[in-house]
């Protein structure tokens, strides 16, 4: 099965193009009718694997697979009507060269029909960005925390303090020397975020980084409370529609054991009475 991106949707060149401009405004999203409720208000909606904790109650996201990008990019695309489309490349989907990351970014975008791919890594992949935007795959890069690397990098820690700073300063401008059309900083200091959109020509799109960044991205289910696992310091929640939804569940079940509900409002009776 392939999807379709909105013919009305910004292609990558244009959000390369708002540089600078009013702060772009991103959102994750996994399924259709989440996808429907941000499209009107995103230039760029995110499938995330992120979905693999957010959904499928995993600890990481290293457990998601090429098979569950597929399945959730579907359904977004068919919420879409006027955002970007971008999908995540899973871990273990294009580390190994190249011509996999090739292999696995063309497979994506086909079956979703997502305008772009999205990885993580700096240096280390630039010559994987570049492979891939030579051969008409535009690519996000993500820079700073890497949360497919937190085996690597002791957890979820903030990156870029002290002597790290440089590390995160050269991993961007890698990035953008390779052909990425933005980069997302995630949980780096504001004052290195700053930085780093002042140094590069790409838009920085912050998450826990900096306000002054090009522009923003939350995990939808964070923003909305409804995953409340936990609550990363950068996630502002605007809502609490997990707290909402556990109230209404009460409330239903309450109903059902006291016998107030269905009331007949809610059942069909055995003959249908005529129209008046």
């Amino acid at each position: 099965m392939s999807a379709s991106a909105p013919a009305s949707a910004p292609s990558p060149s244009d959000i390369l193009a708002r540089k600078g401009g009013t702060p772009l405004v991103c959102l994750t999203a996994y399924t259709t009718p989440i996808a429907s409720l941000v499209d009107p208000h995103c230039d760029i909606v995110l499938v995330g694997d992120s979905v693999g904790m957010v959904l499928h109650g995993m600890p990481s996201t290293l457990g998601v697979t090429m098979q569950m990008m597929e399945m959730h990019g579907q359904a977004v695309a068919r919420g879409l009507n006027r955002a970007l489309m971008v999908i995540d490349m899973p871990f273990g989907s294009y580390e190994e060269s190249p011509e996999q990351a090739f292999r696995n970014a063309a497979r994506l975008m086909a079956k979703t029909g997502a305008g772009a791919v999205k990885l993580e890594g700096g240096v280390a992949m630039a010559e994987t960005i570049r492979f891939l935007t030579r051969r008409s795959i535009p690519v996000m890069a993500h820079v700073g925390l890497t949360p497919q690397a937190i085996n690597t990098l002791g957890g979820y820690k903030v990156q870029g303090r002290g002597e790290d700073r440089a590390r995160v300063l050269e991993d961007a401008r890698a990035v953008e020397q390779a052909g990425a059309f933005c980069v997302v900083l995630e949980k780096v200091p504001a004052g290195l975020a700053d930085e780093i959109t002042a140094a590069v020509s790409i838009p920085t799109i912050g998450i826990g980084a900096s306000v002054g960044c090009d522009g923003q991205i939350l995990v939808v289910d964070d923003m909305l409370g409804l995953f409340t696992a936990f609550k990363p310091k950068f996630a502002k929640r605007y809502a609490t529609l997990g707290d909402d939804a556990d109230h209404a569940i009460a409330a239903y079940a309450d109903d059902v054991r006291t016998r107030a509900f269905p009331t007949p409002a809610h059942v069909f009776a055995d003959v249908v009475e005529p129209a008046k």
